[in-house]
């Protein structure tokens, strides 16, 4: 049963590993903020440049959407897109998993000799 489900096992340890690594540092520094990495960047880049953070202008225009539900909209459309291929991925490996030719035994083998 190892073998087979080896994968499934993996993942499972993965995400306890990652819930309990997450709970941990929650409860051992309760009043901890995440900023985020594009915050720190900027600042970094600013104090090693000079330049105020708000003179930069990004290389690609961002488009704003008009309301927050149009945005949430945007954000819920795109995690569907995603769970779609993802779940195509999944099945396609199912598939291939469940076409395959079954290993023959070292005694079926012994007996078609």
């Amino acid at each position: 049963m190892l073998r087979k489900y080896w994968f499934e096992i993996l993942a499972a340890v993965a995400i306890v590993v990652f819930v309990g690594v997450f709970l941990a540092t929650a409860v051992l520094n309760p009043d901890a903020e995440f900023g985020g990495s594009d915050g720190e960047g900027s600042g970094v880049i600013s104090e090693i440049t000079g330049i105020p953070e708000e003179d930069f202008e990004p290389l690609v225009p961002q488009w704003e959407p008009p309301s927050g539900e149009i945005e949430s909209g945007l954000f819920a459309l795109l995690a569907a897109i995603g769970g779609i291929v993802v779940g195509y991925g999944f099945g396609q490996w199912r598939g291939q998993r469940k076409d395959a030719p079954a290993p023959v035994s070292e005694t079926a083998r012994d007996i078609n000799v």
